[in-house]
């Protein structure tokens, strides 16, 4: 099998998990190959050089033939994994370093198994929506798309930015608020859902635009069909605004409309038998459990 990894900088804590990983992978005869920047992390801070067959930077220089990629880190982590998985058009499993989270849903507990069945190829591969974004500098390049979510924020203001909104070239509304979010099933857990916005469970064919700290209360999130076409104009005090495609900022004049669909490219996600979208809802969010116990 043939196998890439992507990661971040984890906690002293997580240092027997990675031993684990590579000894894994290595008595499995994986063929390797590691993310240049976290190799670094690996040699440099943990003094351990894992067998490996090659490295990598960016999604244009991996190997052709992989299997999968595995993120090492959080949902963060994921986040900034999802240009590789989808240039290198490959599926992506997250093990977690720190706390579980809703993408990366592999702990330190259940690294065996999940090891078990990926050799095993005891898994299934389930599809995620990803948001596009388009206007006219392109700022973000190839990059350009989202798993989670679109957010426009103000910049060096305590004012509110206004922002109108068309659906279909149909006016939907003046957003007057902190800043606006649109999100994908996938991101309706992260900002989205703080911000009030509801849960969206993932191949529902839905977007979701949530306000954040609008002026009208009567302004609530509305869910609309991912077949949607947004175009967006904001305009406030100063003369720009920032918008960011999940980890990914991007600084926009008032002059500038963006524009926001569903992307053609898709997210390969690596879904095993025991961590279902509604287990991890109920193991994240303390569904069921009484607390005051």
């Amino acid at each position: 099998m043939k196998i890439a990894i992507f990661g971040r900088e984890f906690k002293d804590d997580f240092n027997e998990s990675i031993y684990k990983i590579f000894e894994t992978l290595n008595r499995n005869q994986a063929e390797i190959y590691i993310h240049e920047e976290y190799l670094k992390f690996i040699n440099q801070d943990l003094y351990f050089f894992p067998k490996i067959s090659g490295t990598f930077s960016s999604s244009n220089t991996m190997p052709a033939g992989l299997d999968l990629l595995i993120s090492v880190g959080g949902d963060g982590t994921m986040l900034e994994s999802v240009s590789y998985a989808v240039g290198a058009d490959i599926p992506v499993v997250g093990i977690n370093s720190g706390r579980l989270g809703f993408l990366a849903t592999v702990s330190k507990k259940t690294l065996d198994k999940a090891f078990e069945d990926i050799f095993a190829r005891n898994y299934q591969i389930e599809t995620r929506t990803l948001l596009e974004l388009n206007s006219e500098n392109n700022r973000f390049g190839d990059l350009n798309f989202a798993l989670n979510e679109l957010t426009i924020m103000r910049v060096n203001s305590s004012s509110m930015i206004s922002i109108n909104v068309y659906l279909n070239e149909e006016f939907l509304n003046t957003y007057w608020s902190d800043g606006l979010i649109v999100a994908t099933p996938t991101g309706s857990t992260a900002y989205s859902l703080s911000a009030g916005g509801p849960i969206i469970t993932p191949g529902s064919g839905n977007f979701v635009i949530t306000p954040v700290s609008p002026h009208n209360l009567s302004v609530r999130p509305i869910v609309i069909s991912d077949d949607s076409v947004l175009r967006l104009k904001a305009d406030g005090r100063g003369r720009n605004f920032l918008a960011s495609l999940d980890f990914k900022q991007a600084t926009f004049s008032f002059d500038e409309e963006l524009v926001l669909r569903r992307s053609d490219k898709k997210l390969k996600l690596i879904k095993f038998s025991e961590s279902t979208f509604f287990n991890t809802l109920r193991n994240k969010l303390l569904w069921g459990m009484d607390k005051r116990n």
